[in-house]
């Protein structure tokens, strides 16, 4: 009897309780993508005929994050499941490669010549792909493809979606460029936590050093701390960068050490490194995370600013 009501009650329970996408009345395409920066390509390019469910939130670091049983289940009754891949979603590789003809990882859509090499990053490439808006426009349409492969019917339409979307993208490429470009050369270094910002460098002309390697599964030591402290004094740096998905305490080591040596060097602010912001937010989107993380970078290093 205590097992019949166990089970009753389960039962009870996973049907008030369905994952997201789960609908006995909704029979749209179900995709389920690892991050959010996917999941807002996706509901650009599917709009109302898609249903959607990211596995990882604002803030949420994909280096490190293991699934729950929830994002399991949301896998299963996914018809599509997107992820980044090389190597970014970490202790979720594994299990992603195994979903075979259901899972597709849209940096593959990158081609090899334009990705960045990190051969310390499980002999692969940088995968922080969406920090070039340019190579993110690849992404879209190959989100393109694989909704168009889901949903054959509404393939004009998510190829019209895409074209347009695209067209924000090179807009916001620009605006990047042009805004970097306004910082002083002199100035025109970006240090944060991680070294998550190499596309960005390179797309848009701006050094960038990262305290940690790509992933914020590596530790860092009393000698990278040094190291950074030395660069800063040495390039006169006014402002350096933490991270919302990443712990603040490597950054903060890095200013203590500048202080000790008599420099002053402040938080140039926080920027969107591996997740976008909260739902509903400008930085919600992957074009306000963008806008953000430029605007944020180009006020800390062209301001006069005072020392914290």
């Amino acid at each position: 009897m205590v097992l019949l009501l166990f089970f009753a009650g389960l039962f009870l329970f996973s049907g008030c309780n369905r994952e997201e996408g789960e609908s006995s009345a909704d029979d749209r395409p179900f995709v389920v993508t690892t991050t959010n920066l996917i999941m807002d390509a996706v509901e650009n390019v599917g709009g109302d005929q898609i249903r959607t469910a990211s596995i990882m939130g604002p803030g949420v670091d994909p280096h490190v994050y293991r699934a729950t049983p929830r994002d399991f289940r949301n896998m299963e009754n996914a018809d599509l499941v997107l992820y980044n891949g090389l190597y970014l979603e970490g202790r979720l590789s594994e299990i992603l490669d195994q979903k075979g003809d259901k899972s597709r990882p849209v940096a593959e859509s990158i081609p090899s010549g334009k990705r960045i090499s990190a051969t310390e990053f499980g002999g692969a490439y940088d995968p922080h792909i969406w920090f070039d808006a340019s190579l993110w426009q690849l992404v879209i349409d190959d989100v393109a493809d694989a909704l168009s492969e889901l949903d054959p019917e509404n393939s004009d339409t998510f190829a019209r979606r895409a074209e347009q979307y695209k067209q924000e993208l090179d807009e916001l490429h620009m605006y990047a460029l042009q805004r970097i470009q306004s910082i002083p050369e002199q100035r025109r270094i970006l240090i944060t936590a991680h070294d998550a910002f190499q596309y960005f460098s390179k797309a848009y002309g701006i050094e960038v050093r990262g305290l940690q390697g790509l992933s914020t599964a590596t530790e860092f030591g009393i000698q990278d701390v040094s190291r950074m402290v030395s660069l800063i004094i040495e390039r006169e740096i006014p402002a350096i960068f933490v991270e919302s998905s990443v712990s603040t305490r490597s950054i903060e080591s890095v200013i203590a050490g500048v202080r000790e040596r008599g420099y002053q060097v402040r938080m140039g602010g926080s920027l969107y490194s591996d997740s976008m912001g909260a739902r509903g937010t400008p930085e919600g989107t992957y074009s306000g995370m963008f806008r953000h993380n430029v605007e944020t970078i180009v006020q800390a290093l062209t301001g006069d600013l005072e020392p914290a």
